[in-house]
């Protein structure tokens, strides 16, 4: 079988990357980035037992995967505006939603590769057919590829989707603006307090302050507000006024909260939060598919990297069983995704409902007591 290419090295391209090469079929990663180390690779994911783990399993790296996570950052609590501690939920060892840093956790899989198989500084900058089943690829620093088996996992404004589908990920109504918080427990105790030792939810509707104890002693938050998209798109957080505009949403909130807008170290980062329509679907194009948000981009709702990097493994053990014909097994793995994804669309818009909608904080409190009752 020819080499695969993949266009993308987040989570789910180097899981795909992975688990091909454990099964003896070559491939070859263009990533735009320059570097692994060329920017932040944002903060924690719970990764989950039924999907992102089975990824890793089938990537043979289980063990290192246990090596960079964070213990005893699974605990969960909810506040109300002034702090109050509305529920809480202590990490119970089981592993069943570690968490581990994004950074980390690609990190690892990089290094499962054989040297070369990540292209860097190569980012995509047109894509076209260019006969007898080959695809010429264009890179915005001249050069060119050619390729007959191409799998997009370029992320939500994906330029191999072009081949597939015309649809384009649409404002979902909100934004979230991270900011980072360190060396929290000198200088910046009592939001230490209050977020606790893993993920601290204080939600009303239309807003909210979501945050993670990361290792290192830092915080990592989301400020999060449903907003309309002009005014979204002109917000500047460069500018302080901008900042300000943000902690005035959140006026008479508990201080030890509104610190983690007013007072981060680094300069706040903009997250307008796009979606694909809940259905997307495409007929099979002979030797091109997508994976993780390419195929399915949702707002967050806790399942998107996991089923990014379970996208990655089913596709490589479709192609594994089917090494004389990539169209069986892109077909396969297409059916397969389709049905996850859809169900992954609405589970995460009635997150979105739980955390932001009119019953906001009640509506996650009931569903995590729920979860914690039924053992999940």
């Amino acid at each position: 079988m020819k080499h695969v290419t993949i266009i993308g090295a987040g989570l789910c391209g180097l899981v795909l990357a992975r688990v091909l090469h454990l099964h003896g079929i070559p491939s070859k990663i263009f990533e735009a980035e320059a570097s692994i180390d060329m920017r932040g690779q944002g903060g924690q994911l719970d990764i989950h037992v039924h999907n992102g783990q089975v990824a890793l399993v089938a990537a043979g790296l289980l063990d290192e995967f246990k090596d960079i996570i964070h213990h005893g950052a699974a605990a969960t609590r909810v506040l109300d505006p002034q702090g109050v501690v509305l529920f809480e939920e202590a990490d119970d060892g089981m592993n069943t939603r570690p968490e581990v840093l994004r950074g980390d956790l690609r990190r690892i899989l990089i290094a499962s590769l054989p040297e070369g198989t990540v292209n860097w500084g190569k980012k995509l900058a047109h894509i076209a057919k260019s006969g007898d089943g080959q695809h010429r690829l264009t890179f915005a620093d001249g050069t060119h590829a050619s390729a007959d088996i191409i799998v997009g996992a370029d992320g939500a404004w994906s330029k191999v989707r072009s081949l597939l589908s015309d649809a384009r990920p649409e404002f979902a109504g909100m934004i979230f603006v991270e900011t980072y918080l360190r060396d929290v427990d000198r200088l910046h105790p009592a939001s230490a307090q209050a977020v606790g030792p893993g993920a601290m939810y204080a939600l009303t509707p239309g807003k909210g302050i979501v945050a993670h104890r990361e290792a290192g002693n830092v915080l990592h938050a989301y400020i999060q507000l449903v907003c309309d998209e002009s005014w979204a798109s002109q917000l500047d957080l460069n500018d302080r006024r901008s900042v300000s505009l943000v902690a005035d949403h959140f006026k008479g909130w508990s201080s030890a909260l509104t610190a983690l807008i007013t007072e981060s170290e680094t300069t706040p980062v903009k997250r307008m939060i796009h979606r694909l329509p809940d259905r997307h679907r495409w007929t099979r194009v002979p030797g091109v598919t997508l994976l993780g948000d390419a195929a399915h981009l949702t707002p967050p709702g806790g399942e998107g990297a996991n089923l990014a990097m379970l996208d990655g493994a089913e596709l490589a053990l479709a192609i594994a069983a089917h090494p004389d014909d990539v169209e069986a097994a892109f077909a396969q793995y297409e059916d397969d995704m389709f049905s996850r994804s859809e169900i992954l669309a609405r589970d995460a818009r009635e997150v979105v409902d739980l955390c932001l909608g009119q019953r906001a904080p009640f509506g996650l409190i009931d569903f995590l007591s729920g979860a914690t009752a039924s053992g999940v």
